[in-house]
């Protein structure tokens, strides 16, 4: 497993959802959402690190917490990118997503509500390649970036 116990990091899981959707999503009320693939850009700086907050997303929470949780009701993850970097790339890899080939939205606001990017959740019509990520991602080519396809698992071992 690439992921280390009690390690930090930052993630990025991407999602499927199979069809048009209204969702609420806590304070930032009803959204629009297409049939498609999202990503969602986090980080785990707290106890319990990447595998903790992982395992929180793979699972539909009953009291939903962060934005992300009210999406997840509706969508399949279907892949997580990672480092295990103790660097904080949440947001430098939230501007690589805004710039990558193929996105066509931005939820404003989602995920973001801490710190001054405009979204930390990206649309994509067709599903996001790491390897573009990583060639975008030109400042960050230092930090091994790995991916979990969980469309044939369903847990974090590699």
């Amino acid at each position: 497993m690439y992921i280390k116990k009690d390690n930090y990091g930052t993630y990025i899981i991407i999602l499927t959802l199979k069809k048009y959707l209204e969702i609420g999503i806590g304070k930032l009320g009803i959204i629009n959402f297409k049939a498609g693939f999202y990503a969602y850009v986090g980080s785990a700086f707290s106890r319990g690190g990447l595998e903790s907050r992982l395992k929180h997303h793979l699972k539909i929470a009953q009291k939903p917490h962060w934005h992300i949780d009210y999406f997840r009701k509706y969508a399949k993850i279907e892949k997580i990118w990672f480092t295990n970097s103790q660097h904080r790339l949440e947001h430098e890899w939230a501007e690589t997503l805004s710039l990558m080939p193929g996105i066509t939205d931005q939820i404003n606001g989602f995920g973001s509500s801490d710190c001054s990017c405009i979204s930390h959740f990206f649309y994509f019509k067709k599903l996001p390649s790491i390897l573009i990520f990583k060639r975008t991602a030109q400042r960050n080519k230092n930090y091994d970036t790995f991916e979990i396809d969980l469309s044939k698992r369903k847990d974090l071992s590699m």
